[in-house]
């Protein structure tokens, strides 16, 4: 079976792409990721990706575009919920690329992260796979958490500090408001 696995980055997909190629499932890759800022960590966090992809040995589909614009008029109204549209935007670009690529289902490396709401991206995924006709498939990737960081530290990748948008830059390097 053949499994397209959105990367929002080289570290993240480290781990779920070892599980995928463990249950003897041919892999692609996919990055696409229109919320990262500023444009110099969308370079580092593509770059990265490509590495990674070489290093490991896969295709890895690039929709190479930033498109802030986009995410941003999005977002804007309500900063708060940035994150279901994000999820939203980029599990439907990965069940479209699955479909348009011959696989047989896709996922994402964003189920690898501690930090992301998986009942939300998963919600969206099945819609996603509901909306494009192919199959979500689900696996929670965040027990491997640990042995991602230690594999991508060996592989030298760049390793990010934050999600990727401006809200999550903004809540990880500025200070925040004593009450």
């Amino acid at each position: 079976m053949r499994v397209l696995l959105h990367i929002c980055c080289g570290p993240c997909a480290l781990y779920p792409l070892a599980v995928l190629r463990s249950e003897g499932l041919e892999v692609t890759g996919l990055f696409y990721n229109h919320n990262i800022h500023p444009y110099q960590e969308y370079l580092r966090r593509r770059d990265a990706a490509l590495k990674m992809a070489e290093q490991e040995g896969f295709e890895l589909i690039m929709q190479d575009r930033y498109q802030l614009e986009e995410f941003l008029a999005n977002v804007a109204a309500e900063p708060e919920k940035r994150c279901d549209y994000c999820y939203a935007s980029r599990l439907d670009a990965a069940a479209r690329t699955a479909l348009e690529n011959g696989c047989d289902t896709f996922t994402s490396s964003l189920f690898y992260s501690r930090y992301q709401n998986h009942d939300l991206m998963r919600t969206r995924a099945e819609e996603a796979a509901e909306r494009h006709g192919i199959p979500f498939f689900y696996r929670d990737f965040r027990p491997g958490w640990q042995e991602g960081i230690r594999r991508s530290k060996e592989l030298g990748l760049y390793r990010q500090q934050y999600c990727g948008c401006i809200y999550s830059e903004k809540e990880r390097y500025h200070p925040r408001e004593q009450l």
